[in-house]
């Protein structure tokens, strides 16, 4: 029986041993006062400071005690970090580790975390600590965390659209996304990206984006900013709205990090009136160098009401047109402008056009010769037309100049042709050797063939340089042909350019005129126009052939 009661008194002892242990180590994890102070709002940009305030509020030492802060998401810690945490790859995660000293009962102890916070307005961006400590005398370690949350209340970047209101559908379009910051801090790492409406077709921006999408400008000073132009053609049906969307932002930690959204819808409208051109009676014309250009602008009234008193304005781009040609019936032109104003005081039909009438304005201009002194690819003449509120403009291409320089030599390095040094009418058995050299101007060109007609007298010797040239002759026509296939833009004799030589052979003695070789044509198709061009080179004689070696 005694042995029983000692049971229950010992169990009994161990019971509330327990139940205290229990109690104290749950008070135990309160015993560690732990918030964060900082501001509820922010503006993006702004360094903030987070104060993170721990106190002891138990009886006991706090000891081997560590302090985790973790930054929000969007913050650039502006801190001087010396303990850090660190991902796989070696950068900083985002969280700060420090020892703290013991903390001793009663004692409070401050630390100071500051960060710029970015973001988008109304964006809420979270900090955290975590405290991790053993109470004197324990082996166990306890912690206590807690977060603070900051809302971003405005950024002070903008960033819009410069779109049009109204455009009709098909319509060439051009716009721009600007930006300005006023942050108190550089953005490096800046990115812009758009999202077009699904009937926008781009073309071209200027700076290049990374994709069509999507640029990365330089950074941004504070009071700085810049633009970013995009031209594209637009469709839709009309009445409909369409969206154009775009993000600024910042790329941190690999991460697109939204800092100001824009967005603007552009209705398809429809036109009140619709413009149209002829040049020089086409509607398709294609241009040559020196051509004289008769231009014929119409627009018609295709709305419901009649439309009064309007201007035309006209804008010519392209360097070659020669402006100082530029002249017009009834509008206003300088000696040297680049444009033309039609007024309706002095044009009838601007004065007062009734629906569906047509009105029609033309002008006069010439093509410069081509020497620019500098290089280019697939040239256009560009006229934008405004009237009305209605803009159009016109691209009209212009052909490449391709020649073939057609030369006679004997006595040449070639292939030691044995012409005389003076041919003489009455020769035979003579040979001399034929040079083609081909110069091409600004566009590629495919399918280029070089044809001359031979005299009876004279022969080809089968001897080519280069020996793989697809070169041919027709013994009943008396035509060689060469068959260059594809020329590329800026082929130029005087610097290497495609060349063939080739030996003739006279058989018998030489016609009256001591003809060697025909007229040289050179023929192919523009990959830029689609348009064939040609151009020749003078028939060679006796008289023409130089007593020289070929340099090339």
């Amino acid at each position: 029986m005694r042995k029983i009661v000692l049971f229950l008194i010992v169990f009994l002892g161990l019971a509330i041993a327990g139940v205290w242990y229990w109690k104290t180590n749950i008070y135990s994890k309160e015993i560690l006062k732990l918030e964060i102070l900082g501001p509820a709002m922010a503006q993006a940009g702004d360094e903030v400071e987070y104060l993170v305030k721990f106190k002891n509020n138990g009886k006991v030492r706090l000891e081997n005690a560590e302090l985790i802060f973790e930054y929000p998401a969007n913050a650039a810690p502006t801190t001087i970090i010396s303990a850090t945490s660190t991902d796989k790859t070696g950068q900083f995660a985002g969280r700060v580790t420090q020892t703290i000293d013991d903390i001793y009962p009663g004692e409070e102890r401050v630390i100071s975390f500051k960060a710029r916070l970015f973001g988008k307005e109304n964006d809420k961006l979270e900090a955290k600590v975590w405290a991790s400590y053993q109470p004197k005398g324990l082996k166990a370690r306890y912690e206590s965390k807690t977060s603070f949350i900051s809302q971003i209340q405005f950024v002070p970047l903008t960033f819009e659209f410069d779109l049009p209101a109204k455009i009709e559908p098909g319509d060439d379009l051009e716009f721009s996304l600007n930006y300005f910051s006023n942050m108190q801090a550089s953005l490096d790492n800046l990115r812009v990206k758009i999202i077009y409406p699904n009937s926008f077709t781009f073309i071209t921006a200027k700076p290049k984006p990374m994709d069509q999408t999507e640029w990365k400008p330089a950074a941004l000073s504070p009071a700085d900013g810049g633009r970013i132009t995009i031209s594209g053609v637009l469709d839709g049906q009309e009445g409909e709205g369409k969206m154009f969307q775009a993000q600024l932002g910042i790329i941190k930690d690999n991460n697109f990090i939204v800092l100001k959204e824009a967005s603007q819808t552009v209705q398809i409208a429809q036109p009140a009136l619709r413009v149209s051109q002829m040049i020089n009676g086409s509607q398709n014309y294609i241009a040559d160098v020196g051509d004289s250009l008769h231009y014929e602008i119409f627009f018609q009234n295709i709305g419901n009401k009649a439309i009064e008193k309007k201007f035309l304005l006209l804008n010519l781009e392209g360097d070659f047109f020669d402006l100082d040609t530029l002249k017009t019936t009834n509008g206003e032109v300088g000696r040297g402008d680049n444009s033309i104003i039609w007024d309706w005081k002095t044009v009838t039909d601007l004065r007062y056009l009734d629906p569906g009438e047509e009105g029609k304005v033309e002008f006069w201009a010439q093509i410069k010769d081509g020497s620019l002194g500098r290089k280019m690819a697939n040239p256009v003449l560009t006229e934008k037309i405004t009237i009305g509120g209605t803009q159009k403009s016109f691209e009209t291409k212009i052909n490449s100049m391709a020649g073939v320089l057609q030369s006679a030599y004997f006595q040449d390095d070639k292939f030691n042709s044995s012409g005389p040094g003076q041919l003489a009418t009455s020769t035979t058995g003579s040979t001399f050797t034929i040079a083609w050299e081909l110069d091409n101007s600004w566009n590629n060109l495919t399918n280029v063939k070089i044809k001359a007609i031979l005299p009876n007298n004279v022969r080809p010797t089968g001897r080519l340089l280069p020996v793989d040239a697809k070169f041919t002759f027709d013994s009943t026509s008396r035509e060689v042909i060469w068959n260059v296939g594809d020329l590329s833009a800026y082929n130029a004799s005087e610097n290497g350019g495609t060349a063939l030589w080739f030996q003739l052979e006279a058989d018998q003695p030489f016609d009256g005129n001591g003809l060697l070789i025909g007229e040289a044509e050179i023929s192919g198709q523009d990959v830029f126009t689609s348009d064939i061009i040609s151009d020749k080179s003078k028939a060679l004689t006796i008289s023409s052939a130089a007593a020289m070696t070929p340099t090339q």
